[in-house]
């Protein structure tokens, strides 16, 4: 038994060395913010990168600001995640029209319009993360 136990050992060693060593690494910007070179500059719409920058020019939130893509009823959609409180997160289409709030403010709950954001969303990618201190 204990000669199997062994013979994983150095496999299992292998495998999560090669799994953590393919993983893509952001790149810092000038102003310490980082980004994801691969997502962040692939079609991203400009109204979103627009976005980006008024989230760079102020102060660093907390918790940090992260933006993901999801599908969502059978679109491709932002989310864009609340920066402290009760502020709400939000929710945009391709175009750049906000969707909905599907949490935070008062209740927690959002503005009501997707209440069922969270259970239906799918393919999730991070596509921006404010990581400043």
């Amino acid at each position: 038994m204990m000669l199997a136990y062994q013979n994983i050992r150095p496999l299992f060693l292998l495998v999560f060395i090669a799994f953590f060593t393919n993983c893509q690494k952001p790149i810092a910007t000038q102003n310490g913010t980082v980004s994801d070179v691969k997502t962040h500059d692939a079609g991203m719409p400009a109204w979103l990168k627009e976005k980006i920058a008024a989230f760079e020019k102020d102060k660093p939130a907390n918790p940090p600001v992260k933006i993901y893509s999801y599908q969502y009823q059978n679109q491709q959609v932002y989310f864009i995640t609340g920066r402290c409180c009760d502020i709400p997160s939000e929710v945009y289409s391709v175009e750049g029209q906000q969707l909905c709030q599907p949490d935070g403010g008062y209740t927690g709950r959002g503005d009501g319009k997707c209440a069922d954001f969270f259970t239906n969303r799918s393919e999730e990618k991070l596509i921006w993360e404010d990581l400043r201190k």
